[in-house]
């Protein structure tokens, strides 16, 4: 079977005491965070913040060690592959978010509740939960 692996982040930011999360809405009107192809030798942590600049226009700072795997089977070309796909956990501050048009429909930043909500699909749940548990032990610990 066909591998391929993507990189990308949970990313957040803070603004007036509250963490809003950063969700894109991809043409296909697909809720999400920020992800794409690994290119060449690039180490993960290269490939999620690269991917994140050219869909947001954001540059980030990761935060601490959170690191999240999921895989999940599609379909290309009448053949299935499995998608591996790394986020991290990363932090934006003093930016304006700028959609790529040629891939995304928007950004919006949101509460914990709002983001969760709006995510079409449980994996997609889940990290953001798992993001959000690490992210409130860390600030604490800052």
């Amino acid at each position: 079977m066909i591998t391929e692996k993507s990189c990308g982040a949970i990313v957040f930011t803070r603004e007036r005491g509250q963490v809003l999360y950063l969700i894109i809405e991809s043409t296909e009107g697909i809720f999400g965070f920020p992800k794409g192809h690994v290119e060449g030798e690039e180490t993960e942590h290269e490939t999620a913040r690269r991917e994140v600049g050219e869909e947001t226009g954001l540059t980030v700072e990761f935060v601490g060690d959170f690191r999240v795997e999921t895989s999940h089977p599609f379909q290309r070309g009448g053949e299935t592959r499995m998608k591996h796909v790394v986020y991290f956990l990363a932090e934006f501050a003093g930016q304006e978010p700028k959609p790529q048009k040629e891939e995304l429909n928007g950004i919006r930043l949101m509460r914990y509740k709002e983001a969760i909500a709006s995510l079409q699909f449980e994996d997609s749940r889940e990290i953001l939960r798992r993001a959000n548990l690490y992210l409130q032990e860390w600030l604490r610990g800052e």
